[in-house]
């Protein structure tokens, strides 16, 4: 009969992972050196990746002046040009109006046809702003009829969609009113008529 196998001794050295030296040893290096991280030495800093502010100043005033220069040179300038030639107030009896006929002239300096889109004149009494689109050719006529005076140096009515060629100079009438007395409007600071072609820069007449 076999007897029975002798157990298996058990080791009574600890492991290391119960060993609290051991474990200090391991966590704990004395003659290891410490690195320092700077994550600003990383990525880099305004202070060192900008320059310095007064080039940034001299830049950007270059810029500044260079973008004047090339508005002013390259503004848009009315293709056409005219002129205020004779001026007849009447005033509206029992009102504080005065009706006005303008005769002005137009010259088109382009090469090519220009047409009038819209025809404004304004008045500046001195203490007053006040403007008036110019009257359609229909109540043109009436007013005339009405104001006989108004008529003395009427020439042909300029109106909207008035074609001019060309190189050509055209002269005609507008018709406004305005809310002041004949007096007001005789010491006014100026007048001023404004015509607008299509697709142009307008053309303004002052008298």
């Amino acid at each position: 009969m076999s007897s029975p196998s002798s157990p298996t001794p058990v080791s009574s050295t600890p492991s290391s992972s119960n060993n609290p030296e051991h474990a200090s040893q391991q966590t704990t290096n004395p003659g290891a050196s410490s690195t320092d991280f700077d994550i600003s030495e990383e990525y880099g800093t305004a202070r060192k990746n900008l320059p310095p502010a007064g080039i940034v100043a001299i830049c950007v005033a270059v810029v500044a002046v260079i973008a004047a220069g090339y508005a002013l040179t390259h503004r848009a300038h009315p293709l056409s040009s005219g002129s205020i030639d004779d001026v007849v107030a009447v005033p509206v009896s029992g009102q504080d109006m005065v009706m006005v006929a303008i005769n002005v002239s137009l010259q088109n300096n382009s090469e090519k046809p220009s047409w009038i889109h819209t025809i404004q004149a304004s008045l500046d009494t001195g203490s007053n702003k006040l403007s008036d689109d110019a009257t359609p050719a229909v109540d043109a006529q009436r007013y005339f009829q009405a104001f006989p005076e108004l008529k003395q140096h009427a020439q042909k009515l300029l109106t909207a969609e008035t074609r001019i060629n060309p190189g050509e100079r055209l002269s005609g009438t507008i018709v406004v009113s305005f809310p002041v007395t004949a007096e007001v409007f005789n010491s006014r600071k100026s007048l001023s008529v404004t015509v607008a072609p299509y697709n142009e820069v307008p053309v303004v007449m002052t008298k």
